[in-house]
């Protein structure tokens, strides 16, 4: 279900309701936990089932920033783009922005990205590996995280690095891949003369990110309403807009 298009939250419970499940695992399609994201789905799915499915078990996976199935997916992609690349690039892990002051309030979605990179990056092990993670899609007057995607992209063509960018957020294609990375930075990186441009694909139904997401669903525990990938609280203390804060 979606929060802003259709499926909508409350049609998809109305037809939950009518298959009457013995238990029900939401599944967020976010790797890495944000409350304006996973946070947002999750209180809606609740609000829009109260009435018609709160006696129904239910199990909540709130986020699986390093489960291994989905690094070696996202590693697999990356290695079948980097060795098409005429030099060695610089790798861009491009993740969706937020405002600062979202951060700042406790949220660990910053620092899960970074933790999916360095999980994708020790797994990679190449030598000497030039990457940054940088954040794309900023809208409105706030101040937002950073080091901004445009910014990198400009970098890298200044130093004479060929690009290879990689969505770390997201794993369908949708407008800010397709239209975004594939379009609009593509422009930008060929306007500052970058000596190449390639951007590696997401996830979408890859074998290993498929059976990341099986094994997550497969092995919630019975005792479990909330879970991660480690089925415990993995972010630090100070994040307090984790969704497991009531964790030790």
């Amino acid at each position: 279900c979606m929060r802003y298009w259709h499926p909508m939250t409350q049609e998809v419970v109305d037809q939950v309701a009518d298959y009457q499940p013995d238990t029900i695992i939401l599944l967020p399609l976010y790797p890495q936990f944000s409350t304006t994201t996973t946070g947002s789905s999750v209180k809606e799915w609740k609000r829009a089932a109260d009435k018609k499915l709160k006696n129904i078990p239910t199990h909540t996976i709130c986020c699986y920033p390093t489960q291994s199935s989905w690094i070696t997916s996202v590693v697999s992609l990356i290695k079948a783009s980097y060795e098409t690349s005429p030099a060695l690039p610089r790798i861009l892990f491009s993740a969706h922005g937020l405002p600062e002051k979202i951060i700042a309030k406790g949220d660990p979605y910053q620092w899960q990205v970074e933790q999916t990179t360095q999980a994708i990056v020790a797994q990679l092990a190449i030598d000497g590996l030039d990457y940054v993670n940088c954040y794309q899609s900023r809208v409105g007057p706030l101040k937002w995280i950073g080091p901004s995607t445009e910014a990198e992209i400009e970098r890298a063509a200044h130093d004479k690095k060929p690009i290879l960018l990689v969505p770390i957020a997201f794993v369908s294609e949708h407008s800010e891949t397709l239209v975004e990375l594939d379009i609009e930075y593509k422009e930008l990186a060929e306007h500052h003369g970058a000596k190449d441009y390639i951007r590696v694909p997401t996830v979408s139904i890859e074998n290993h990110f498929i059976e990341a997401l099986t094994q997550m669903c497969l092995n919630i525990p019975n005792d479990k309403t909330l879970c991660s990938e480690t089925h415990q609280r993995i972010c630090p203390k100070k994040f307090e807009q984790c969704s497991m804060k009531q964790a030790s």
